[in-house]
């Protein structure tokens, strides 16, 4: 059974820097993918960040440049390093995983999902 659960969710200041993880368990196999998506109060839930089994990554156009996300194989862990923080970062920031050799970004493309970490960035 896949269990992912996340950590490291805050309240900062605008311009201030979060670092998200999210540990994950059961996967099984070798070609993996993971991403970061995150859904605030009214809206739809919205990719941010995916990386796949062999380093490639992808970013939603909002926080290139901002975030950073990150797998170590070792820890069976990947991080979404934020930086530049904005308030319109507030949201619930989820974790997500599926078993692919291709980076996703579509959350209907993805299995296995965590229960989310609140960031709020205030003014």
């Amino acid at each position: 059974q896949v269990q992912l659960v996340e950590s490291g969710g805050g309240l900062v200041q605008a311009g201030g820097s979060l670092r998200l993880s999210c540990a994950a368990s059961g996967l099984t196999y070798r070609t993996d993918t993971m991403g970061w998506f995150r859904q605030a109060p009214g809206k739809d839930r919205e990719f941010v960040a995916t990386a796949d089994w062999s380093g490639r990554t992808a970013y939603a156009d909002p926080v290139k440049g901002r975030f950073t996300i990150s797998r170590d194989s070792t820890k069976n862990t990947v991080y979404l390093q934020m930086n530049s923080l904005k308030p319109e970062d507030t949201a619930v920031y989820y974790c997500a995983a599926d078993y692919t050799s291709y980076v996703l970004t579509t959350a209907t493309d993805y299995d296995y999902w965590g229960r989310g970490t609140q960031v709020t960035v205030s003014s």
